[in-house]
C-alpha cells in the first residue's frame, strides 16, 4: 500500500461523516468513488514523485478539514468548534 492512500481515505471519511452523520444531508456517493479514484491517481503519483505525491495528499487532507465541500454544510473544523463550545 502506497504511503498516500491513508491520507486520500481520510479525506473521503471525514467527508462523507461530516456531511452525513454530523449534519443529516443525504449520502453523495460521489465523494465515495471520486476517493477512490484519487487513491489510484496518488499512488500512480508516488511511483513517479513520491516526496511530492506525499506532501500533496496531506495537503490535500488539511484543505478537507478547512474549507468546505458544500457552501450549506460547515467544514470539518468548524463543525468540531460548534460542538466544543456547545459542549462547555
Amino acid at each position: 500500500m502506497s504511503q498516500t492512500t491513508g491520507p486520500v481515505l481520510a479525506m473521503g471519511a471525514v467527508t462523507v461523516v461530516n456531511q452525513t452523520v454530523f449534519h443529516d444531508e443525504p449520502m453523495d456517493w460521489r465523494v465515495p468513488v471520486a476517493t477512490g479514484l484519487a487513491a489510484l491517481g496518488f499512488s500512480l503519483a508516488e511511483k513517479a514523485w513520491p516526496q511530492g505525491a506525499r506532501i500533496l495528499a496531506w495537503t490535500a487532507l488539511l484543505t478537507v478539514l478547512l474549507s468546505r465541500t458544500k457552501p450549506s454544510v460547515p467544514s470539518p473544523v468548524e463543525s468540531a468548534l460548534t460542538w466544543w463550545r456547545e459542549s462547555e
